[in-house]
């Protein structure tokens, strides 16, 4: 894996400042009931971090430089390293607009959140490799894969809506990615094609990006949950589908709920003998994932997932899985 230990740096013991306005948001009875079940004494902590700003990151991308020139370049800004991708700094200046660097419209940089960058850092693809992002836009993750297999290989970036592709090829472009075919269809029309390493980013509820998206409160419904959580498992099962005996393939999600993660990877295992679940490595906070939730047992293997809580590393909450397919 290309996650890289780092000596552990002092944290600051502040909380985090909390958004303007946010006091008068309200929560739905059941999200109450819901993450107060889940979380315990934690629950108080999880609402804390969710209405609190998020720390700004960005990923060099070195296909266009090297890590120690780019830090050298923005001399003027505070950069603190992501202890789980080599690539990744939390940023700090004077400025907010991290978006308007010549470094970002260069393609030097990706503005990326800590989490999102531990997919592709799990799924570890190599030079030559045939890779998969089944759902690839707006194409943070999809640059990150083309960056570790050196532009190298064949990385096909999927998606399924003209709306979707604009700007994941409009940042596959600016980051300099040319071992990419973009493809818009669903999942299950790629049968037939196999793929070393597979990446499943599927679209969820959505929960985790609370702190940047407060409209997710408004719209929290657990219908939706069940809708999303059928979606999950025909990605899954159509990504796993097409991947090579011996690959691995990686689900991920910024939700917390049970259903679309672990309830997903434990649906696949149910379903698929050759599936097995490896322990995620990697220097980083992590909390218990979910065995059992509202009645349903899920399979003990989710114990190997990587579930994180905002409250964790003061980041967006997300759920990794690290799927092999035996040979």
């Amino acid at each position: 894996m290309r996650c890289r230990r780092r000596q552990k740096t002092k944290k600051s013991c502040r909380m985090p400042e909390r958004i303007p306005g946010t006091e008068r948001l309200l929560f739905k009875p059941k999200f109450i009931e819901r993450y107060q079940s889940l979380l315990g004494d934690r629950y108080n902590d999880f609402i804390t971090y969710s209405l609190s700003w998020i720390r700004k990151c960005i990923r060099v991308n070195t296909l266009k430089i090297s890590v120690p020139d780019l830090v050298a370049r923005l001399k003027n800004w505070r950069l603190t390293p992501i202890s789980w991708c080599r690539e990744g700094f939390y940023i700090e200046g004077s400025r907010y607009d991290v978006g308007n660097l010549l470094e970002h419209v260069l393609g030097y940089i990706y503005i990326q959140e800590s989490a999102s960058m531990i997919p592709p850092v799990v799924l570890d693809p190599q030079p030559g490799d045939r890779v998969l992002d089944l759902c690839a836009s707006p194409g943070s993750k999809t640059s990150q894969l083309a960056q570790y297999m050196n532009n190298s290989g064949v990385l096909l970036a999927n998606d399924i809506s003209h709306d979707r592709l604009a700007p994941l090829g409009l940042n596959l472009q600016r980051c300099g990615v040319t071992n990419v075919v973009v493809t818009m269809m669903t999942g299950q029309r790629l049968a037939g094609l196999q793929f070393d390493r597979i990446l499943v980013d599927a679209p969820c509820s959505g929960v985790g990006t609370i702190r940047r998206s407060l409209r997710t409160i408004r719209q929290w419904n657990p219908q939706v949950i069940k809708v999303m959580a059928v979606q999950q498992r025909k990605l899954l099962k159509a990504g796993f589908g097409n991947l090579k005996p011996g690959g691995v393939l990686v689900y991920s999600t910024c939700t917390l709920e049970p259903e679309e993660d672990e309830g997903v990877v434990s649906w696949l295992l149910d379903n698929e003998p050759a599936a097995t679940v490896e322990k995620i490595e990697m220097d980083i906070k992590r909390s218990s994932c979910v065995t059992e939730f509202d009645g349903i047992h899920y399979r003990p293997e989710v114990k190997n997932c990587l579930r994180l809580w905002p409250q964790d590393n003061d980041s967006e909450g997300f759920f990794v899985a690290k799927i092999r397919k035996a040979t």
